[in-house]
């Protein structure tokens, strides 16, 4: 079966994304990771699937480039929203995400966070605010769940982080039993300089989720205040947050091409998908 997609990206967190609502198209983790396959597939960070919704504008699937589904992710509504081009509501499995033009940028209201231990989900009862965990330098982490589980460790410089090797220690620890995303940030000048280690795509250029898990984790310490810019590898989001209220967060998208691909190549891992960009 034959179908157009679109590459996208927000940040340099980068989207496949396939309108499936009026031609379903059955997914599997397989599959998912052979699409998403830099070297033999289109390759991405997340593969999107838009979706009929019952309680919203649109659905969208997220799976992430190791084939695992996942609750939200903040940078593809904002590429969804784009796609669309207006105001939109996305039924997402973390909840509804609703998308806003916003002149040259995109907005999306990630709704509200959540600080309880078994709402992030944590394996036990502790103080989610100030974890009593360590993972060699990294320790006491701040637990938000923003529509999918983050841990958010405050250093003194993150780009000293050693994320390449304990972000995949953390990630799988027991005490996620739904895995988690790895965020290490400091404070300049007032705003977030941050690096998120993304729970079944690794190192990434920005992560939208992480972005507002960090942005509210360090709010509630009073490290800064809101509206607050988060400085990523790809590029700066700026996120709203007070107590008790709801997540904006705005920034740039872009498309980069659309292309066609025979999704059914991609049922063999070791072929060799026929892509055609236009």
């Amino acid at each position: 079966m034959a179908g157009n997609f679109h590459k996208m990206h927000g940040l340099g967190n980068d989207f496949v994304v396939i309108d499936c609502r009026c031609a379903p198209m059955e997914m599997t983790a397989a599959k998912a990771r052979a699409i998403s396959d830099r070297k033999t597939g289109i390759g991405c960070d997340q593969l999107i699937l838009l979706m009929p919704s019952a309680i919203a504008d649109i659905q969208m699937l997220i799976y992430n480039h190791d084939g695992t589904q996942v609750e939200a992710c903040g940078n593809a509504a904002r590429c969804v929203t784009a796609l669309i081009g207006n105001d939109c509501s996305i039924e997402t499995a973390g909840g509804i995400i609703n998308g806003m033009l916003l002149g040259e940028q995109i907005g999306v209201d990630m709704g509200t966070p959540k600080f309880e231990w078994d709402e992030i989900p944590l394996a036990f009862a502790m103080d989610t605010a100030a974890m009593p965990i360590a993972w060699e330098g990294l320790s006491g982490p701040i637990a938000v769940n923003v529509g999918n589980p983050h841990a958010v460790f405050v250093v003194k410089d993150c780009d000293t982080a050693d994320l390449e090797n304990l972000g995949p220690l953390i990630e799988n620890d027991p005490i996620f039993p739904e895995r988690v995303n790895v965020n290490v940030a400091d404070v300049t000048g007032g705003e977030i300089n941050l690096r998120v280690w993304e729970r079944g795509a690794g190192l990434t250029r920005a992560c939208g989720t992480g972005a507002c898990a960090t942005a509210v984790a360090l709010i509630r310490r009073n490290l800064v205040s809101s509206p607050v810019k988060v400085n990523l590898p790809g590029g700066t989001l700026t996120i709203a947050w007070q107590p008790g209220g709801n997540i904006m967060m705005t920034g740039d998208t872009a498309h980069v091409f659309t292309g066609t691909a025979n999704w059914d190549d991609f049922d063999n891992l070791h072929g060799v998908a026929n892509l055609d960009g236009f």
